[in-house]
Protein backbone atom coordinates (compact mmCIF):
# COMPACT_ATOMS: atom_id res chain seq x y z
CA UNK A 1 0.00 0.00 0.00
CA UNK A 2 1.44 3.00 -0.56
CA UNK A 3 2.03 6.38 1.49
CA UNK A 4 -0.60 7.85 0.30
CA UNK A 5 -2.94 5.35 0.86
CA UNK A 6 -1.76 4.25 4.44
CA UNK A 7 -2.19 7.65 5.44
CA UNK A 8 -6.13 8.14 4.37
CA UNK A 9 -6.98 4.70 5.80
CA UNK A 10 -5.24 6.24 9.02
CA UNK A 11 -7.43 9.35 8.11
CA UNK A 12 -10.44 7.60 8.50
CA UNK A 13 -9.93 5.44 11.21
CA UNK A 14 -9.50 9.28 13.36
CA UNK A 15 -12.77 10.48 12.03
CA UNK A 16 -14.26 7.29 13.19
CA UNK A 17 -13.15 7.13 16.49
CA UNK A 18 -13.55 11.09 17.03
CA UNK A 19 -17.17 10.69 15.70
CA UNK A 20 -17.23 7.86 17.92
CA UNK A 21 -15.92 9.59 21.29
CA UNK A 22 -18.33 12.36 20.74
CA UNK A 23 -21.32 9.63 20.49
CA UNK A 24 -19.76 8.47 23.79
CA UNK A 25 -19.44 11.84 25.45
CA UNK A 26 -23.24 12.83 24.60
CA UNK A 27 -24.34 9.45 26.19
CA UNK A 28 -25.90 10.25 30.13
CA UNK A 29 -23.24 8.56 32.30
CA UNK A 30 -25.90 6.16 34.27
CA UNK A 31 -27.19 4.70 30.60
CA UNK A 32 -27.54 0.86 30.78
CA UNK A 33 -26.17 0.45 27.82
CA UNK A 34 -26.47 -3.57 27.40
CA UNK A 35 -30.36 -2.33 27.32
CA UNK A 36 -29.28 -0.23 23.91
CA UNK A 37 -27.23 -3.32 22.42
CA UNK A 38 -29.66 -6.18 23.12
CA UNK A 39 -32.06 -4.08 21.26
CA UNK A 40 -29.43 -3.40 18.39
CA UNK A 41 -28.72 -7.56 18.22
CA UNK A 42 -32.58 -8.46 18.64
CA UNK A 43 -33.29 -5.82 15.71
CA UNK A 44 -30.28 -7.65 13.47
CA UNK A 45 -31.04 -10.53 14.32
CA UNK A 46 -34.39 -10.66 12.40
CA UNK A 47 -32.87 -8.83 9.42
CA UNK A 48 -29.75 -11.38 8.94
CA UNK A 49 -32.41 -14.08 9.70
CA UNK A 50 -35.02 -12.86 6.89
CA UNK A 51 -31.91 -12.46 4.62
CA UNK A 52 -30.85 -16.04 4.86
CA UNK A 53 -34.16 -17.92 5.08
CA UNK A 54 -36.47 -16.08 2.66
CA UNK A 55 -35.30 -16.82 -1.20
CA UNK A 56 -37.45 -15.35 -4.13
CA UNK A 57 -37.13 -17.78 -6.88
CA UNK A 58 -37.60 -16.86 -10.55
CA UNK A 59 -40.15 -19.27 -12.02
CA UNK A 60 -41.53 -18.71 -15.29
CA UNK A 61 -41.90 -14.96 -15.19
CA UNK A 62 -43.37 -15.01 -11.55
CA UNK A 63 -40.97 -14.64 -8.74
CA UNK A 64 -42.43 -17.15 -5.42
CA UNK A 65 -41.31 -17.96 -1.63
CA UNK A 66 -38.97 -20.40 -0.75
CA UNK A 67 -36.60 -21.62 2.29
CA UNK A 68 -33.38 -23.19 2.37
CA UNK A 69 -34.85 -24.57 5.68
CA UNK A 70 -37.27 -26.58 2.93
CA UNK A 71 -34.70 -28.21 1.02
CA UNK A 72 -31.99 -28.51 4.02
CA UNK A 73 -33.33 -29.07 7.54
CA UNK A 74 -29.56 -29.36 8.59
CA UNK A 75 -30.23 -25.73 8.60
CA UNK A 76 -32.53 -25.74 11.45
CA UNK A 77 -30.20 -23.78 13.95
CA UNK A 78 -30.16 -20.81 11.73
CA UNK A 79 -33.49 -20.28 12.87
CA UNK A 80 -32.63 -20.38 16.62
CA UNK A 81 -29.88 -18.32 16.31
CA UNK A 82 -31.70 -15.46 14.35
CA UNK A 83 -35.25 -15.62 15.64
CA UNK A 84 -34.64 -12.87 18.56
CA UNK A 85 -38.03 -11.10 18.44
CA UNK A 86 -38.25 -12.34 22.67
CA UNK A 87 -35.39 -10.26 23.22
CA UNK A 88 -37.05 -7.76 21.05
CA UNK A 89 -40.08 -7.89 23.57
CA UNK A 90 -37.66 -8.59 26.47
CA UNK A 91 -36.22 -5.09 25.97
CA UNK A 92 -39.83 -3.50 24.80
CA UNK A 93 -41.54 -4.24 28.20
CA UNK A 94 -38.43 -2.77 30.32
CA UNK A 95 -38.28 0.04 28.30
CA UNK A 96 -41.96 0.59 28.18
CA UNK A 97 -42.13 0.40 32.06
CA UNK A 98 -39.26 2.74 33.41
CA UNK A 99 -40.95 4.96 30.68
CA UNK A 100 -44.20 4.71 31.73
CA UNK A 101 -42.79 5.19 35.67
CA UNK A 102 -40.98 8.57 34.47
CA UNK A 103 -43.63 10.08 32.79
CA UNK A 104 -45.82 9.49 36.12
CA UNK A 105 -43.47 11.17 38.27
CA UNK A 106 -42.96 13.91 35.83
CA UNK A 107 -46.86 13.89 35.78
CA UNK A 108 -47.52 13.43 32.14
CA UNK A 109 -51.07 12.11 31.93
CA UNK A 110 -51.20 8.68 30.37
CA UNK A 111 -52.44 9.39 26.78
CA UNK A 112 -49.79 11.69 26.44
CA UNK A 113 -47.15 9.43 27.63
CA UNK A 114 -48.77 6.59 24.95
CA UNK A 115 -49.31 9.52 22.10
CA UNK A 116 -46.25 9.79 21.68
CA UNK A 117 -45.20 6.35 21.65
CA UNK A 118 -46.89 5.24 19.13
CA UNK A 119 -46.24 7.93 17.33
CA UNK A 120 -42.67 7.10 17.10
CA UNK A 121 -43.36 3.80 16.51
CA UNK A 122 -46.55 3.77 13.17
CA UNK A 123 -45.01 7.22 11.51
CA UNK A 124 -42.02 5.43 10.01
CA UNK A 125 -44.88 2.84 8.75
CA UNK A 126 -46.47 5.59 6.22
CA UNK A 127 -43.45 5.97 4.23
CA UNK A 128 -43.51 2.13 3.86
CA UNK A 129 -47.30 2.07 3.14
CA UNK A 130 -46.70 5.01 0.64
CA UNK A 131 -44.05 3.67 -1.38
CA UNK A 132 -45.57 -0.22 -1.41
CA UNK A 133 -48.62 1.32 -2.44
CA UNK A 134 -47.57 3.08 -5.56
CA UNK A 135 -45.01 0.22 -6.89
CA UNK A 136 -47.86 -1.99 -6.24
CA UNK A 137 -50.08 -0.14 -8.51
CA UNK A 138 -47.48 0.27 -11.00
CA UNK A 139 -46.18 -3.09 -11.31
CA UNK A 140 -50.08 -4.14 -11.98
CA UNK A 141 -50.45 -1.94 -14.51
CA UNK A 142 -47.56 -2.85 -16.55
CA UNK A 143 -48.38 -5.75 -17.05
CA UNK A 144 -46.64 -7.76 -13.76
CA UNK A 145 -48.13 -11.24 -12.36
CA UNK A 146 -50.79 -10.80 -10.31
CA UNK A 147 -48.93 -13.67 -8.18
CA UNK A 148 -45.50 -12.36 -8.45
CA UNK A 149 -46.93 -8.72 -6.52
CA UNK A 150 -49.28 -10.44 -4.61
CA UNK A 151 -45.98 -12.10 -2.91
CA UNK A 152 -43.83 -9.17 -2.97
CA UNK A 153 -45.81 -6.87 -1.22
CA UNK A 154 -46.79 -9.55 1.51
CA UNK A 155 -42.81 -10.04 1.89
CA UNK A 156 -42.59 -6.43 2.35
CA UNK A 157 -45.55 -5.89 4.97
CA UNK A 158 -44.93 -8.56 6.91
CA UNK A 159 -43.33 -7.04 9.49
CA UNK A 160 -46.22 -4.66 10.22
CA UNK A 161 -47.60 -7.90 12.30
CA UNK A 162 -45.17 -7.22 14.71
CA UNK A 163 -45.78 -3.18 15.08
CA UNK A 164 -49.36 -4.21 15.87
CA UNK A 165 -48.45 -6.55 18.70
CA UNK A 166 -46.16 -4.13 20.16
CA UNK A 167 -48.54 -1.37 20.02
CA UNK A 168 -50.98 -3.24 22.19
CA UNK A 169 -49.15 -4.35 24.79
CA UNK A 170 -47.53 -0.80 24.70
CA UNK A 171 -50.99 0.76 25.38
CA UNK A 172 -51.38 -2.13 28.06
CA UNK A 173 -48.19 -1.21 30.07
CA UNK A 174 -49.83 0.39 32.86
CA UNK A 175 -52.12 -2.80 33.19
CA UNK A 176 -48.46 -5.05 32.73
CA UNK A 177 -46.43 -3.79 35.38
CA UNK A 178 -46.87 -5.89 37.82
CA UNK A 179 -48.62 -8.77 35.75
CA UNK A 180 -46.54 -12.11 36.75
CA UNK A 181 -45.36 -14.23 33.33
CA UNK A 182 -46.61 -17.24 34.94
CA UNK A 183 -49.98 -15.66 33.82
CA UNK A 184 -49.42 -15.07 29.82
CA UNK A 185 -47.09 -18.66 29.97
CA UNK A 186 -50.32 -20.40 31.18
CA UNK A 187 -52.97 -19.15 28.91
CA UNK A 188 -50.24 -20.21 25.71
CA UNK A 189 -49.95 -23.87 27.63
CA UNK A 190 -53.85 -24.34 27.66
CA UNK A 191 -54.47 -23.28 24.45
CA UNK A 192 -51.88 -25.41 22.92
CA UNK A 193 -53.30 -28.42 24.89
CA UNK A 194 -56.75 -27.58 23.61
CA UNK A 195 -55.77 -26.87 19.45
CA UNK A 196 -53.74 -30.13 19.64
CA UNK A 197 -54.17 -32.65 22.23
CA UNK A 198 -58.18 -31.89 22.45
CA UNK A 199 -58.47 -31.32 18.77
CA UNK A 200 -60.24 -27.61 19.35
CA UNK A 201 -60.09 -25.06 16.64
CA UNK A 202 -57.43 -23.56 14.82
CA UNK A 203 -58.44 -20.10 15.76
CA UNK A 204 -57.85 -20.36 19.26
CA UNK A 205 -54.36 -20.45 18.23
CA UNK A 206 -54.32 -16.40 17.41
CA UNK A 207 -55.00 -15.71 21.36
CA UNK A 208 -51.17 -17.26 21.40
CA UNK A 209 -50.54 -13.73 19.13
CA UNK A 210 -50.99 -11.47 22.37
CA UNK A 211 -50.42 -14.14 25.35
CA UNK A 212 -46.92 -15.19 23.34
CA UNK A 213 -45.25 -12.05 23.11
CA UNK A 214 -46.27 -10.95 26.52
CA UNK A 215 -43.89 -13.43 28.29
CA UNK A 216 -41.16 -11.99 27.38
CA UNK A 217 -43.04 -8.47 27.59
CA UNK A 218 -43.90 -9.03 31.25
CA UNK A 219 -40.27 -10.52 31.74
CA UNK A 220 -39.66 -7.07 30.95
CA UNK A 221 -41.68 -5.50 33.73
CA UNK A 222 -40.14 -8.00 35.94
CA UNK A 223 -36.55 -6.90 34.59
CA UNK A 224 -37.59 -3.27 35.84
CA UNK A 225 -38.90 -4.26 39.30
CA UNK A 226 -35.61 -5.31 40.38
CA UNK A 227 -36.46 -9.18 40.35
CA UNK A 228 -34.24 -10.73 37.40
CA UNK A 229 -30.88 -9.08 38.71
CA UNK A 230 -29.82 -11.83 40.31
CA UNK A 231 -27.31 -14.46 37.04
CA UNK A 232 -29.54 -17.47 39.31
CA UNK A 233 -33.00 -15.85 37.11
CA UNK A 234 -30.76 -15.91 34.17
CA UNK A 235 -29.73 -19.24 34.98
CA UNK A 236 -33.27 -20.60 35.43
CA UNK A 237 -34.97 -19.17 32.28
CA UNK A 238 -31.83 -20.48 30.15
CA UNK A 239 -31.65 -23.78 31.28
CA UNK A 240 -35.57 -24.18 32.22
CA UNK A 241 -36.39 -22.51 28.19
CA UNK A 242 -33.97 -24.88 26.37
CA UNK A 243 -35.29 -28.02 28.59
CA UNK A 244 -38.53 -27.16 27.61
CA UNK A 245 -38.22 -26.37 24.11
CA UNK A 246 -36.15 -29.75 23.65
CA UNK A 247 -38.76 -31.69 25.30
CA UNK A 248 -41.67 -30.51 23.24
CA UNK A 249 -39.61 -30.82 19.58
CA UNK A 250 -38.43 -34.25 20.64
CA UNK A 251 -41.85 -35.93 22.44
CA UNK A 252 -44.49 -33.38 21.20
CA UNK A 253 -44.08 -32.83 17.78
CA UNK A 254 -43.64 -29.46 17.33
CA UNK A 255 -41.38 -28.50 14.85
CA UNK A 256 -37.58 -27.30 15.46
CA UNK A 257 -37.78 -24.69 13.20
CA UNK A 258 -38.79 -21.08 15.18
CA UNK A 259 -39.78 -19.67 11.54
CA UNK A 260 -42.23 -20.94 9.65
CA UNK A 261 -41.11 -23.15 7.00
CA UNK A 262 -42.87 -23.31 3.46
CA UNK A 263 -45.04 -26.91 2.97
CA UNK A 264 -44.68 -28.20 6.85
CA UNK A 265 -48.09 -28.62 7.67
CA UNK A 266 -47.46 -26.03 11.04
CA UNK A 267 -45.43 -23.58 12.17
CA UNK A 268 -44.25 -22.19 15.61
CA UNK A 269 -44.36 -18.70 14.78
CA UNK A 270 -47.45 -17.95 12.73
CA UNK A 271 -49.24 -18.06 15.37
CA UNK A 272 -46.87 -18.70 18.27
CA UNK A 273 -46.45 -21.66 20.16
CA UNK A 274 -45.69 -22.32 23.22
CA UNK A 275 -42.57 -24.24 21.92
CA UNK A 276 -41.11 -20.74 20.48
CA UNK A 277 -42.45 -19.47 23.63
CA UNK A 278 -40.00 -21.30 25.84
CA UNK A 279 -37.16 -20.91 23.19
CA UNK A 280 -38.25 -17.62 23.85
CA UNK A 281 -37.66 -17.90 27.72
CA UNK A 282 -34.27 -19.27 26.65
CA UNK A 283 -33.16 -16.45 24.75
CA UNK A 284 -34.60 -14.00 27.50
CA UNK A 285 -32.31 -15.63 30.09
CA UNK A 286 -29.42 -15.84 27.85
CA UNK A 287 -29.66 -12.24 27.37
CA UNK A 288 -30.14 -11.20 31.13
CA UNK A 289 -27.03 -13.59 31.44
CA UNK A 290 -24.59 -11.39 28.90
CA UNK A 291 -25.72 -8.00 30.52
CA UNK A 292 -22.62 -7.10 32.42
CA UNK A 293 -20.53 -8.41 29.47
CA UNK A 294 -22.34 -6.16 27.09
CA UNK A 295 -21.97 -3.43 29.53
CA UNK A 296 -18.39 -4.00 29.61
CA UNK A 297 -17.87 -4.28 25.68
CA UNK A 298 -19.86 -0.56 25.42
CA UNK A 299 -17.50 0.89 27.26
CA UNK A 300 -15.61 0.96 23.51
CA UNK A 301 -15.91 4.12 21.93
CA UNK A 302 -16.61 2.60 18.58
CA UNK A 303 -18.68 -0.42 19.62
CA UNK A 304 -20.86 2.12 21.42
CA UNK A 305 -21.33 4.45 18.41
CA UNK A 306 -22.44 1.29 16.42
CA UNK A 307 -25.37 0.55 18.67
CA UNK A 308 -26.48 3.83 18.77
CA UNK A 309 -26.64 4.36 15.24
CA UNK A 310 -28.99 1.04 14.83
CA UNK A 311 -30.86 2.20 17.66
CA UNK A 312 -31.75 5.59 16.12
CA UNK A 313 -32.58 4.16 13.35
CA UNK A 314 -34.08 0.74 14.72
CA UNK A 315 -37.75 1.04 13.15
CA UNK A 316 -36.28 1.83 9.49
CA UNK A 317 -33.88 -0.80 9.64
CA UNK A 318 -36.59 -3.25 10.50
CA UNK A 319 -39.56 -1.75 7.91
CA UNK A 320 -36.87 -1.56 4.78
CA UNK A 321 -35.07 -4.62 5.38
CA UNK A 322 -37.37 -7.02 3.43
CA UNK A 323 -37.76 -3.74 0.62
CA UNK A 324 -33.71 -4.38 0.27
CA UNK A 325 -33.90 -7.84 -0.32
CA UNK A 326 -37.00 -7.75 -3.33
CA UNK A 327 -35.37 -4.94 -4.76
CA UNK A 328 -31.54 -6.63 -5.06
CA UNK A 329 -33.84 -9.53 -5.84
CA UNK A 330 -36.17 -7.77 -9.20
CA UNK A 331 -33.22 -5.64 -10.21
CA UNK A 332 -30.89 -8.45 -10.76
CA UNK A 333 -33.75 -10.34 -12.79
CA UNK A 334 -32.84 -7.57 -15.60
CA UNK A 335 -29.29 -8.98 -16.32
CA UNK A 336 -30.20 -12.67 -15.61
CA UNK A 337 -30.68 -15.55 -13.05
CA UNK A 338 -28.34 -15.08 -10.34
CA UNK A 339 -26.90 -18.11 -7.78
CA UNK A 340 -28.16 -17.36 -4.15
CA UNK A 341 -30.43 -14.50 -5.80
CA UNK A 342 -32.97 -16.72 -8.01
CA UNK A 343 -32.31 -20.27 -7.67
CA UNK A 344 -33.95 -22.77 -5.73
CA UNK A 345 -32.50 -22.66 -1.94
CA UNK A 346 -31.19 -26.46 -2.21
CA UNK A 347 -27.82 -26.93 -1.92
CA UNK A 348 -24.43 -25.79 -0.18
CA UNK A 349 -24.08 -24.23 -3.27
CA UNK A 350 -26.65 -21.97 -3.10
CA UNK A 351 -26.00 -20.70 0.66
CA UNK A 352 -22.62 -19.95 -0.42
CA UNK A 353 -23.82 -17.47 -2.78
CA UNK A 354 -26.29 -16.14 -0.53
CA UNK A 355 -23.77 -15.24 2.04
CA UNK A 356 -21.76 -13.28 -0.98
CA UNK A 357 -25.54 -11.24 -1.82
CA UNK A 358 -25.41 -10.32 2.18
CA UNK A 359 -23.04 -7.15 1.36
CA UNK A 360 -25.45 -5.89 -0.92
CA UNK A 361 -28.83 -6.69 0.79
CA UNK A 362 -26.60 -4.66 3.42
CA UNK A 363 -25.56 -1.71 0.81
CA UNK A 364 -29.26 -1.23 -0.67
CA UNK A 365 -30.86 -1.12 3.22
CA UNK A 366 -28.30 1.85 3.44
CA UNK A 367 -29.79 3.47 0.35
CA UNK A 368 -33.32 2.97 2.04
CA UNK A 369 -32.24 4.13 5.33
CA UNK A 370 -30.58 7.49 3.98
CA UNK A 371 -33.94 7.86 2.27
CA UNK A 372 -36.35 7.48 4.95
CA UNK A 373 -34.75 7.38 8.30
CA UNK A 374 -36.02 11.01 8.65
CA UNK A 375 -39.25 9.74 9.13
CA UNK A 376 -38.67 7.79 12.26
CA UNK A 377 -35.80 10.26 13.23
CA UNK A 378 -38.31 13.39 13.42
CA UNK A 379 -41.43 11.05 15.11
CA UNK A 380 -40.50 12.70 18.62
CA UNK A 381 -41.34 16.03 17.46
CA UNK A 382 -40.28 18.73 14.75
CA UNK A 383 -36.99 20.18 15.74
CA UNK A 384 -36.00 17.75 18.20
CA UNK A 385 -33.10 15.57 17.88
CA UNK A 386 -33.93 11.17 18.02
CA UNK A 387 -33.42 9.67 21.21
CA UNK A 388 -31.68 6.23 21.12
CA UNK A 389 -33.84 5.37 24.10
CA UNK A 390 -34.45 6.86 27.21
CA UNK A 391 -32.11 6.71 30.10
CA UNK A 392 -32.00 3.23 31.77
CA UNK A 393 -29.70 2.42 35.12
CA UNK A 394 -29.02 -0.66 35.55
CA UNK A 395 -29.97 -1.65 39.26
CA UNK A 396 -31.68 1.60 40.82
CA UNK A 397 -35.56 0.07 41.67
CA UNK A 398 -38.42 2.08 40.65
CA UNK A 399 -36.50 5.39 40.19
CA UNK A 400 -37.57 7.80 37.67
CA UNK A 401 -36.23 7.66 34.43
CA UNK A 402 -35.24 11.08 32.91
CA UNK A 403 -35.38 11.00 28.99
CA UNK A 404 -32.12 12.27 27.60
CA UNK A 405 -30.82 12.85 23.88
CA UNK A 406 -27.79 11.65 22.25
Amino acid sequence: MTDVGVLGVRGVRHAVRRGAERVGAATPAGRDRAVDALRAAAVLGVVLGHWLVTALVADSGTLRTASPLQHMPWLTPVSWMFQTLAVFFLVGGHVATRSLASARARGIPYHHWLTARLTRLFTPVAAVLTLWTIAALALLLSGAEFGTVRTLVKLALSPLWFLVVFAALTAATPLLTRLNPLWPLAVVLHVDLLRFGLGGPSWLGWVNVAAGWLVPYTLGAAWTRGELERRRAGWILLAGGAAATAGLVVWAGYPASMVGVPGEGMSNLDPPTLAVVTFGLAQCGLALLLRERLRRAMRRPVAWAAVALVNLSAMTVFLWHQTALMATTATGLLAGHFPGLHTVPDSLGWVGARLLWLPVFALVLAVCWAAFRSFEQGAGGRGRRSRVVREHRPSDRGTAVEARHV
